[in-house]
Parts: C-alpha cells; sequence; structure tokens
C-alpha cells in the first residue's frame, strides 16, 4: 500500500536531484504548483496517469515510487545500466555539478564518485554511509556531516568553511590542497589521514583521534590539538598561532618544521619525539619528558 507520506518524500527527493523547482515540474506535468506541494507534504497523490508523466519527468519508473523508503531506490537509472542496477543494491545518487542549500540527505549512502564540482550550502548528511567517497573540486559552507562514515575518502580541491564533522571517521582517507576553515573536527577519527598542501584554519580538533595522520606541505593557522598524537608526522609545515595542549606525543616527527611559534602547554612526549621538536627549535618549556 502506498503511503502518502512516503510517496511525497520520493518526489521531493527525486526533483531535487533534478535540479527543478516545484513550478519547473508542475509545469511539465499540466498541473499547478501548489498541486506538487501537496503531493510532497504528503496531503495528497497524484493520480495513475500523471505517476507515469512524473516517473518519466523524474527519470526513474514506476517502481521507484512503491519502495519501502525514499533512500532504497535510485530515483535516476540510465537506460543502459538498467540491468546493473537490477543486480546492484548500492543506490546510484548522482549529485555532481549541483548546486544544493538547506536540504536535508541524512542517512545518504553509495554517493561514491558522484559528487565533483558541486556547491553545498547548510545541507545536512547526518548519520550518512559515504565511505569511498571521491570530493573533487567542491565547495561545501555550513553543513553537517556529523557522525558519518567517511573512511577510504579523497577530497581534492575542495573547499570546507563552517562544516561539522564531529564523530566522523575519516580512517585511510586523503585530503590534497584542501581549505578546511571554521570546520569541527571534535571526536572525529584521523587514524591514517594524509593531508597534502591543505591550509586548516580556525578548526576544533578536540578529542580528535590522531594516529599515523599525517600532515604535509600544509599550513595550520589558530589550531589547538590535544589529546594523544601517536605514530603522527609533520613535514615541511608552517605553524601560526598553534598550540599542543595537553597533548601527548608518542613517535610523532617533525621535519623541516617551523616550530619556534607553535606553543606547547602541559605537553608530553617521548625521548626521540622531543628531540625532534627540539631540532625543529620549538620551545620545550611546556613539554616534560615520558620516562618509558
Amino acid at each position: 500500500m502506498l503511503m502518502a507520506d512516503q510517496v511525497g518524500e520520493k518526489i521531493a527527493i527525486a526533483r531535487k536531484l533534478k535540479n527543478l523547482s516545484q513550478a519547473q515540474l508542475a509545469e511539465q506535468l499540466a498541473v499547478s504548483a501548489q498541486a506538487v506541494g501537496k503531493w510532497e507534504r504528503g496531503e495528497s497523490m497524484p493520480d495513475i496517469l500523471t505517476f507515469t508523466r512524473l516517473a518519466e519527468a523524474l527519470g526513474t519508473d514506476l517502481n521507484y515510487f512503491v519502495g519501502a523508503t525514499a533512500c532504497a531506490q535510485n530515483p535516476v537509472v540510465p537506460p543502459e545500466d538498467e540491468g546493473a542496477q537490477e543486480q546492484s543494491e548500492a543506490p546510484g545518487w548522482n549529485m555532481s555539478g549541483g548546486n544544493w542549500a538547506d536540504a536535508d540527505f541524512s542517512g545518504l549512502h553509495g554517493l561514491a564518485e558522484k559528487f565533483r564540482g558541486t556547491n553545498i550550502e547548510q545541507c545536512r548528511f547526518i548519520g550518512s554511509e559515504l565511505a569511498g567517497l571521491t570530493l573533487r573540486g567542491n565547495n561545501i559552507e555550513r553543513s553537517d556531516f556529523s557522525q558519518s562514515d567517511l573512511r577510504r575518502c579523497a577530497l581534492t580541491g575542495s573547499n570546507l568553511e563552517g562544516d561539522t564533522f564531529a564523530g566522523c571517521d575519516f580512517s585511510g582517507s586523503t585530503f590534497t590542497r584542501c581549505n578546511a576553515e571554521g570546520c569541527d573536527f571534535s571526536a572525529a577519527n584521523l587514524t591514517g589521514v594524509a593531508l597534502h598542501w591543505c591550509h586548516l584554519r580556525r578548526s576544533d580538533f578536540t578529542g580528535a583521534v590522531l594516529q599515523g595522520t599525517l600532515f604535509r606541505m600544509g599550513q595550520l593557522t589558530e589550531i589547538t590539538l590535544g589529546g594523544i598524537l601517536v605514530d603522527c608526522a609533520f613535514e615541511n609545515c608552517d605553524f601560526s598561532k598553534v598550540t599542543f595542549e595537553g597533548a601527548v606525543l608518542r613517535n610523532c616527527f617533525f621535519k623541516n618544521a617551523k616550530l619556534k611559534r607553535v606553543k606547547f602547554v602541559d605537553c608530553q612526549a617521548d625521548r626521540l619525539t622531543y628531540a625532534f621538536m627540539k631540532n625543529s627549535k620549538a620551545d620545550m618549556s611546556g613539554v616534560t619528558v615520558i620516562e618509558e
């Protein structure tokens, strides 16, 4: 049995993925924009003939509207890939080249490489399964990815501003030539993450897991790092107003890093890490050696 609210949600998501307004969709279907609004709010449903035209306008088929949930089916199925879609359980969302604002995609999964050249503003991807995602040339502002699975992702040439990644799992991911300003990475898992030529500015790393994390040829500005850092490397990094506070550094490597302007407050370091820091001209007054 079709539920009006479930059908309405599916219509709204598929319409947004086609980058259509309610008025534009209504014009294609020869109905009023108010009718489309009522469908999406679950107040009414299209008749069977309108359903057929609706599926055609949204690039899907009638089966899309009878699935159990709005994220269970792919609203856009290219004809040449229909056979492959029937054999795969993964949805085929394609958000590349879009312009999204104030949309809720929480729980989304299966984007893979289909998230490039996109402008995202004030959107929600809370609790999404986005492992293996490729982000290339995106602008993402004030969006919330809290508690999402972002393992093994590749972020290249992207701008992140005011975004929330609290509690996200980034393990094994790579950031290349990205800017992250005013972002929240608190309690995020950054195990095995590599950041190349990235600028991190005024971002929160409180409680973040830094293990085997590589910062290479990057710039860190107005950042505070704490907690336990294990097997981390800072290679040819530029630090400005950076503070290590209450940090425990074990087997961490500083190469050609300018630590004169870095502040260490109540930190501990093993002997090897201590030697690297001292060689980089750091003020060691706030660091004590861990006696093994």
